[in-house]
């Protein structure tokens, strides 16, 4: 019976997995998100900035990063649109262009925000560390024109700010290395507070920064984006992504321990200390 285990077909793991995400789909039920430290500082620091503050959201993300940052900008925009603040819009990467542009547009219909008033969507521009010191010196020679074509020194949304010195807030959303180059050049170079929202896989990184307070929150992956939602009291794409990635870690870890208990019941330890006892062989 144990030998079965041991030499279980990995299909039926897979199907097993399958079936745990699709339940978790189907079945209506809410698991805890509590706010982690990190990502109730960027929404402690939303709260606390003056009325009509300046707030820049860098949409650093394509298509492939879609699922786990887009719900994080449509979060933070939920929350600063319903502070009255306003909202600059750029990326630096070019397949987040439209993904940007229908987060904006999108939100701002919603609390009755005017394009040019309440929000600008500044679209994209190469050039990433050479762009943010252009901006840090002066943000409408590196943006001319918004993405619709207006001249950004019109714009009223844009009025009281020179460069990135005068941002009361930056948010990078990172699939990439942007968010370091944000911190080197942009950020230490002209001391405006910053936050990062990222993809679960470059969290790590990034967390030496907060440490030092080179930024102030970190938003990391669906969770980072499911916890904020739930700050906000807005349970969307996030808190309803978290119910099937739960569930399949849980099943992962019941996999790790059943296989453990299997492989000592079965006496697979002899066996392996057998062949390290020969060199390997």
């Amino acid at each position: 019976m144990l030998q079965k285990l041991v030499d279980i077909d990995r299909r039926i793991i897979f199907a097993l997995v399958a079936i745990a995400v699709v339940v978790s789909l189907l079945l209506s039920f809410r698991l805890p998100i509590p706010a982690t430290p990190p990502v109730r500082a960027i929404y402690d620091m939303i709260n606390g900035l003056p009325p009509d503050a300046h707030v820049l959201i860098a949409f650093d993300y394509d298509p492939a990063a879609k699922e786990e940052l887009q719900p994080m900008a449509v979060a933070l925009l939920h929350h600063l649109y319903s502070k009255d603040h306003k909202v600059i819009g750029l990326t630096l990467w070019p397949g987040g262009t439209g993904l940007a542009e229908q987060a904006l547009t999108t939100i701002a219909d919603e609390y009755g925000r005017k394009l040019g008033e309440d929000y600008v969507f500044l679209g994209y521009k190469p050039g990433v560390a050479s762009l943010i010191i252009n901006m840090g010196e002066n943000l409408y020679t590196a943006f001319p024109k918004d993405f619709y074509g207006n001249d950004t020194r019109t714009i009223p949304a844009l009025q009281g700010v020179e460069s990135l010195r005068d941002m009361d807030y930056v948010i990078d959303l990172a699939a990439g290395a942007s968010a370091e180059v944000w911190i080197a050049f942009g950020r230490e170079k002209y001391k405006f507070p910053m936050a990062v929202g990222c993809t679960a896989v470059i969290g790590p990184d990034l967390y030496p920064f907060l440490d030092s307070d080179q930024i102030n929150g970190l938003m990391a992956g669906l969770k980072g984006a499911a916890e904020y939602e739930t700050l906000i009291n807005y349970k969307a794409q996030a808190v309803e992504g978290m119910r099937p990635q739960s569930v399949t870690h849980a099943l992962i870890v019941f996999f790790i321990i059943f296989s453990n208990v299997v492989f000592f019941a079965s006496g697979g330890w002899r066996t392996a200390r057998g062949r390290l006892g020969r060199g390997g062989r």
